[in-house]
């Protein structure tokens, strides 16, 4: 064995232990909230639609704007984590989506509804690409995929409290959605846990020159799996590779691109669809109950999926899996659009919402592996911004897609759309197996 190794050497040797699993849990339920938050949105929509009477253009609005919110959010979080840190940046974004989504349940226009959830967005947008940096960079090297996958798995369980919460206390009564809305106040809450509970990223600490914190946090990692420490030199990046590496420089341009196609094409066909099937369910003659339960079924298929991939990612690679996924997708949705009963609705939306979340698990797991640590946060949270861009069009493109072709045309588009996300990450290089660092 080596004499010396480095910190990221020396966190990717280790076995998964109490810390990882600490690391896991603590930035999966924050990631849960997120879910939630986004999820919420849906049902309220469905309710609103009934009780004030809103036209679809009015609806895709509300649902449109949060993800403007995101694009933005996405981009400046990413910034924000390579400059004051990973754990600093996910605690704000709780605190700003939370106060925000809790202050919706008061308002009494369209207007405050909008406005507010611009603010969500911003705050949710900021915290995805910098919770999925930080676990990344803590990962050992062999299951890394598997760990951000994990991680993306509490979507999954976030977006089904969401339906419950929706299915039990959206149709209860007239201010039903203000109570489901007063209950994503919970992330304001959690944000104290994740500032003093969670550890800064080690690979950020030693770019800025915190030396001690960083080996404090190393150390901590290995007792906590039985590992014997051995010493690291304290080594800053040099100037050159901080000031001079872009997303967009030769050697990282093409995956950048890759990265953004399939970002882009993922958020278009995800949000369009399950931030409408509520409504669309009703539009279809369900009763509001029928479809918030049929909604809550389809939801539930979207843990088996993110099981599949998170145990496919390191057996077949990250872009194969990518990859599968979509293309499942793609079929899912195309048969969707196509399904006129009951049971085909519930057997189509459980296989779109398997795929399509398996597919956001295995995406998530490649972003963080595309660019080196000292543009990690701006990498990933750039190509998160770019794919909101899509999540903005698509809530908006429904009601004009439904008018012209219906249910078919709507998703057969989508469908288009997580084939052309595919193809995409067909080109973007394979990382399973290599130093996080080592781009």
């Amino acid at each position: 064995m080596a004499t010396t190794m480095t910190r990221a050497e020396r966190l990717d040797r280790l076995p998964f232990g109490r810390r990882h699993m600490k690391l896991l849990v603590g930035s999966g339920i924050g990631w849960a909230l997120d879910a939630m938050d986004v999820g919420l949105i849906s049902f309220v929509m469905a309710a609103l639609a009934v009780q004030w009477k809103l036209d679809p253009t009015t609806l895709s609005w509300i649902g449109s704007i949060g993800f403007v919110g995101m694009a933005l959010g996405a981009s400046l979080g990413g910034l924000l984590a390579d400059r004051i840190g990973r754990r600093q940046v996910f605690a704000l974004t709780l605190l700003v989506y939370g106060i925000a989504t809790g202050a919706s349940a008061l308002v009494g226009s369209v207007a405050a509804l909008i406005a507010l959830r611009f603010f969500v967005g911003l705050g949710l947008g900021a915290e995805l690409p910098v919770a999925s940096t930080l676990v990344s960079e803590y990962a050992p090297r062999k299951i890394r995929g598997r760990m951000v996958v994990a991680l993306e798995a509490f979507w999954a369980i976030g977006w089904a409290m969401a339906a419950l919460l929706g299915y039990l206390l959206v149709p209860a009564n007239e201010n039903g959605w203000r109570w489901a809305l007063a209950v994503g106040i919970i992330p304001t809450l959690y944000a104290v846990v994740v500032r003093f509970g969670l550890p800064e990223s080690v690979r950020f600490l030693e770019s800025k020159g915190r030396f001690d914190e960083a080996e404090a946090s190393v150390r901590a990692f290995e007792e906590a799996s039985g590992v014997e420490p051995v010493p690291s030199p304290n080594v800053t990046p040099a100037p050159k590779q901080r000031g001079t590496v872009s997303i967009w420089s030769e050697e990282l341009r093409s995956r950048t691109i890759g990265l953004w196609a399939v970002w882009f094409c993922i958020n278009l066909s995800y949000y369009g669809a399950f931030i409408w099937i509520p409504s669309l369910l009703v539009g279809r003659g369900f009763p509001l109950v029928k479809s918030l339960e049929f909604t809550l079924i389809i939801t539930l298929a979207q843990i088996p999926g993110y099981i599949v991939a998170a145990w496919l990612i390191e057996v077949w690679g990250r872009r194969i899996t990518l990859s599968a996924f979509l293309a499942g997708s793609a079929v899912a949705a195309s048969a969707f659009g196509f399904a006129d009963s009951a049971t085909l609705i519930l057997i189509t939306g459980c296989l779109l919402s398997f795929f399509n979340l398996g597919a956001w698990g295995a995406l998530y797991a490649v972003g963080p592996e595309m660019y080196p640590t000292n543009i990690r946060g701006t990498g990933t949270g750039a190509a998160a911004a770019f794919g909101r861009i899509a999540s903005m069009i698509a809530p908006l493109l429904v009601p004009i897609m439904l008018g012209a072709g219906g249910m078919v045309l709507v998703f057969g588009v989508f469908g288009v759309a997580f084939l052309i996300g595919a193809g995409a990450a067909l080109f973007l290089p394979e990382r399973a197996g290599t130093e996080l660092a080592d781009v």
